[in-house]
């Protein structure tokens, strides 16, 4: 009978024994949504832990050999993210034992963690605070020697249509002529009342959620991800951040930051451009923002990048660079 050891030795490796029918290099190979625990420091030196969701490539440039070890990705995935939380320096390493365990395999390899980011956010008036919740992606880059690293995350904001809002202003002042125009000087009293009331403000405009996607390419010299920093910088450009916790007071605060801030697609992606051509610590960036229309069935849509020469592309669905996968 044979023993443990000989029955292992004999297991068949057909990654490594057999050749492909079809040979070719491969640009990636790896796996995606792989479960993980992360952990992560932000900017404030806060600790989060939340359910990652991991990507782990590398590419294969022998056209001869069959596949790549999976496994040694997963056992350096699992290594990494139990033993202490996640930082650039810990993407660099894990990406340098991606391609030390592909020698003659790979010399390109890339990591990908999603996972969703939770704050506790200040009510715009009363004292009340809520939870907020941001989708975030750290992306990391190895190519021989060099490495880049990138971070995506997601902005919910309110957005006021301009047009709508001219356009119920105008019928607000047809109403304000119907109901005032014959009796010449008007009463305050009487206007004020009229301001208040259903049959004097006769037209809102449109407004609706909103979605600001980013992706930005960093430069890989920081101790913490700069994730709170981030997000505060987009929504203060964009001035109309969804909220968690809503009273009244904070509602009709929500309601005047939505009438001093009227804005279409095109403007929200300006407001945003402006901010991270602003920010040094970005080298390269890719916005879309998407306006989920109250009129219409269909969504406002706009989309910018920094324009550096190699840099992502303006593809409307996915920031696009040539030398990665975008999920």
């Amino acid at each position: 009978m044979k023993s443990v050891e000989s029955m292992l030795r004999e297991m068949p490796d057909i990654a490594n024994e057999a050749r492909p029918s079809v040979a070719g290099k491969l640009e990636w190979v790896g796996m995606n949504d792989i479960e993980m625990p992360v952990r992560i420091k932000d900017d404030r030196g806060d600790l989060i832990q939340a359910t990652g969701r991991v990507t782990a490539y590398v590419n294969l440039v022998d056209p001869e050999v069959r596949g790549i070890h999976m496994s040694r990705l997963y056992l350096h995935l699992d290594e990494a993210f139990k033993e202490r939380p996640l930082t650039p320096c810990d993407l660099r390493q894990m990406l340098r034992a991606f391609l030390d365990s592909h020698i003659g395999l790979s010399d390109r390899a890339l990591v990908r963690v999603d996972f969703d980011y939770l704050i506790r956010r200040k009510a715009l008036h009363s004292d009340n605070v809520g939870w907020r919740r941001y989708p975030v992606s750290m992306i990391g880059i190895m190519e021989g020697q060099e490495f880049s690293m990138e971070m995506g995350l997601e902005v919910l904001y309110s957005s006021t249509c301009p047009c709508s809002a001219a356009l119920s202003r105008q019928l607000i002042q047809e109403q304000f002529q119907k109901d005032f125009n014959s009796t010449g000087l008007v009463d305050f009293k009487q206007v004020h009342e009229w301001l208040g009331s259903e049959e004097g403000i006769v037209a809102t405009p449109h407004s609706q959620r909103s979605a600001a996607e980013i992706r930005v390419r960093l430069t890989p010299t920081f101790q913490m991800f700069p994730i709170i920093e981030l997000i505060d910088e987009v929504e203060s450009s964009l001035k109309t951040p969804v909220q968690a916790t809503v009273k009244r007071e904070d509602e009709q605060a929500f309601a005047l930051l939505n009438g001093r801030n009227l804005m279409f697609c095109e403007d929200a992606g300006r407001r945003i451009q402006t901010t991270l051509n602003a920010d040094e610590r970005i080298l390269d960036f890719w916005v879309r923002c998407t306006h989920y229309e109250s009129l219409h069935p269909h969504n406002a849509v706009s989309v910018v990048t920094k324009g550096v020469e190699g840099g992502y592309v303006a593809g409307a669905e996915l920031p696009v660079r040539l030398d990665q996968p975008s999920k």
